[in-house]
């Protein structure tokens, strides 16, 4: 039996009045979803909050079983791990974003320092090309890295910063929450804040100043003139899944965070130069190559910063088509001919936790005992019979040897 997670990231949604009251899902053509959803059982996932740390790589640890308040600490240990970050837990890890910050004031105001009368502009920096971001990201680390603390590279906005031995009980906001706002209820609030607001100011008046920033708005971009920190955690260690279940398995996934959840897992990472970025098809072939060596493969793709992040809703349908047609179809096709597997589909709201996770979970080569008309949407999840699941208690199902 091969075993296959199919992580459909920022898919799920809600209703648009431009798509006449439905969701993207809904809109999209996508035949081989909707084959999965119709051979086995469609339905929406739970994931407990309390006690537990917001951000990216949550659901992945959740279907993966673990204990989210003992092992999820937030994104950044997760990226660390990705990027083969050393740190022990003592250490805390940020993930430190590259933003826009605006004076309320408007054009001719300057930003003099990090409070009330300042506008979380663009929480990506204008979508920054990750050269120009390591620029600036190695002025900064010049002039404020030390001992304690280091920063590193990641790509595109997103990045790291170390704390060794640091004060893990700072609480940080994801900057796109606050998108249009003051950033003055949001910054770090808590033991170790003051440390954080410095380098925060700090690294606006490198950043403020540099050539990259110049060239930028020279060119009509948005300035990347601050870094936020935020998706902070020690890094503990994970037992391994692969111990557990007795299998060997394998991580697909370009992003750093989720690259990270099937590192801590024990899972075989991937090298993502044979990942064209963006390239769904590349994607099913290497995913297909694994399954020649490994029982389980954890296949993570997710919708464009752009589409996201961005306005245009009809662009996000057809992405949706996008990963179904070259993602989806040959992922199932090829698992067919080796085979019989199991399959889990998921997919979160592309804005974060804003909506319950919807799954389909089956074996495939089976025919459906569902209705024909069922699909893999949000609709489709909500009247299923079948009780929302706890997502970190799924594991044991989709592993289990009978």
């Amino acid at each position: 039996m091969k075993y296959v997670i199919v992580h459909a990231g920022g898919m799920a949604g809600h209703p648009h009045a431009e798509l006449n009251g439905r969701t993207p899902l809904q809109v999209a053509a996508t035949p081989h979803l909707d084959q999965l959803a119709q051979i086995g059982e469609v339905g929406q996932l739970i994931i407990s909050n309390e006690g537990v740390r917001h951000g990216g790589g949550l659901l992945g640890a959740a279907i993966l079983g673990y204990d989210l308040k003992k092992y999820y600490q937030g994104p950044g240990p997760l990226e660390a791990a990705s990027l083969g970050v050393s740190v022990t837990e003592h250490d805390v890890v940020y993930r430190c974003t590259m933003v826009t910050l605006r004076p309320e004031g408007g054009k001719g105001v300057e930003i003099k320092k990090l409070g009330p009368n300042v506008i979380m502009d663009d929480a990506t920096a204008g979508l920054i090309e990750t050269e120009e971001a390591r620029e600036l990201l190695e002025a900064i680390n010049e002039q404020l890295g030390s001992e304690t603390i280091q920063f590193y590279p990641g790509a595109g906005h997103r990045h790291l910063m170390v704390w060794v031995n640091g004060k893990p009980r700072a609480h940080c906001n994801d900057p796109q929450s606050f998108l249009g706002q003051s950033i003055a209820d949001a910054l770090p609030t808590g033991d170790g804040a003051d440390i954080l607001r410095k380098l925060m100011d700090a690294a606006h008046v490198i950043m403020r100043d540099h050539p990259v920033n110049d060239e930028r708005m020279a060119e009509g971009k948005k300035p990347a003139n601050c870094v936020w920190l935020w998706g902070e955690g020690r890094a503990v260690m994970w037992p391994s899944l692969t111990d557990k279940y007795d299998i060997t398995g394998a991580i697909v996934a370009t992003s750093d965070v989720y690259r990270g959840v099937g590192i801590c897992a024990g899972l075989e990472a991937v090298d993502p130069e044979r990942l064209a970025d963006g390239d769904l098809r590349t994607r099913a072939s290497v995913a297909l190559d694994e399954f020649a060596k490994k029982d389980f493969v954890y296949v993570h793709a997710r919708l464009t910063d752009e589409i996201i992040h961005g306005t245009d809703i009809k662009a996000k349908v057809r992405g949706i088509e996008e990963f179904d047609r070259h993602l989806v179809g040959p992922l199932v096709e090829g698992l067919t001919k080796q085979g019989p597997y199991r399959f889990l589909v998921v997919s979160e709201h592309g804005r974060g936790t804003d909506g319950p996770p919807l799954y389909a979970f089956g074996e495939g080569g089976k025919k459906g005992f569902g209705s024909a008309s069922r699909r893999f949407t949000e609709s489709d999840a909500h009247a299923a019979d079948t009780p929302a699941r706890d997502a970190t208690k799924f594991a044991n199902k989709f592993f289990s040897k009978s």
